[in-house]
């Protein structure tokens, strides 16, 4: 009965799909029913490993977008990667937690300013629940506006900007700040404001219905920005080999096989891929448990064969740099 329902469900979302016309992909010029995508690394400036990881992807695989957590120690490393790589596609991974146990960060905006986002170790909260209960819709924008200063004080102009975490998205009021400054800076937000297929199939709704979320993807795209049709956010979910000593040949084949599976339900428009490509090191298990699925990415990143089934299917690489060049030509 289950599989039924979920057969049901899954035309009911590939109706309304093929019911929207047209997609944000054909407004910003690409072909009607072109398949288009973001592949895009987060976490970039957590750790040194993260850095490596992002620069190989990118540089040898067919990762093509990233961005940056700010309050971070290995941001300075990676903006001077960028210095000597102006053309990298890079936003503001805005982070408003921090996760890990034995390492942690400050907000940016220091604790005197927004004394509800630190914890009792003076770092950000660890989880988005915690954040959410304890932050107030202006603690977070005077965070996102210190982390987008450190950035332009650093020469770093975000391509765009998008949630660690997705903490973001975890009140109305968060979200507002996030829109506000990504329409009053001009600057493109991740918001999947289109059919959200493959979004809505994985985790429902994003705490929003599809017509709020239409809506909200019609105000920035008034407002002068691209906007995305749909969001991949899976991969951080394949975790079959998590703990586990494993070949790296074993991790690629896996990881690389869920991708391709995954690309099979890639609907028409915009879709930005998110993936978290790590050169994992013997320091990186004291940071996360999360090296594998990490190392795994990375991996996907750097098969012939993932780059084989994007060719063979069609489906367009694009970047925010682009969309937003796209969207400035519309009128």
């Amino acid at each position: 009965m289950k599989t039924v329902f979920s057969i049901i469900a899954g035309l009911s979302i590939a109706l309304q799909v093929n019911a929207q016309n047209p997609t944000y992909a054909e407004r910003l010029g690409y072909p009607k029913g072109a398949k288009v995508i973001i592949m895009h690394v987060d976490d970039v400036g957590m750790s040194y490993d993260s850095n490596i990881g992002a620069i190989k992807a990118m540089e040898e695989g067919v990762a093509n977008s990233l961005s940056v957590m700010m309050p971070c120690p290995w941001v300075p490393g990676f903006v001077h990667y960028m210095k000597q790589h102006p053309k990298t596609d890079a936003g503001l991974h805005l982070t408003l937690t921090s996760e890990w146990k034995d390492y942690r960060w400050a907000p940016l905006a220091g604790k005197a300013a927004v004394p509800n986002l630190v914890d009792e170790e003076g770092a950000m909260w660890r989880n988005v629940q915690s954040t959410a209960t304890h932050a107030s819709a202006d603690d977070i924008e005077k965070e996102i506006r210190s982390q987008l200063d450190r950035a332009r004080t650093m020469g770093f102009e975000p391509t765009h900007m998008d949630s660690h975490m997705g903490t973001l998205f975890a009140r109305p009021d968060f979200l507002e700040r996030y829109l506000k400054i990504g329409m009053e800076q001009k600057i493109p937000v991740m918001f999947p404001g289109g059919h959200d297929y493959m979004i809505r199939k994985e985790i429902g709704n994003l705490g929003l219905q599809l017509g709020q979320a239409q809506a909200i993807g019609k105000k920035l795209w008034d407002a002068g920005l691209p906007v995305l049709d749909d969001l991949h956010n899976v991969s951080y979910e394949w975790n079959q080999y998590k703990n586990q000593k494993v070949s790296d040949e074993v991790l690629q084949k896996y990881k690389t096989q869920k991708y391709i599976e995954s690309f099979k339900d890639l609907q028409p428009g915009v879709t930005m891929v998110i993936m978290h490509c790590t050169a994992t090191t013997e320091v990186f298990e004291h940071i996360s448990d999360s090296g594998n699925n990490r190392r795994g990415d990375l991996l996907a990143m750097l098969d012939p064969a993932l780059k084989k089934y994007i060719q063979d299917n069609g489906i367009i690489m694009t970047t925010w740099r682009e969309l937003k060049e796209r969207r400035d030509k519309v009128k």
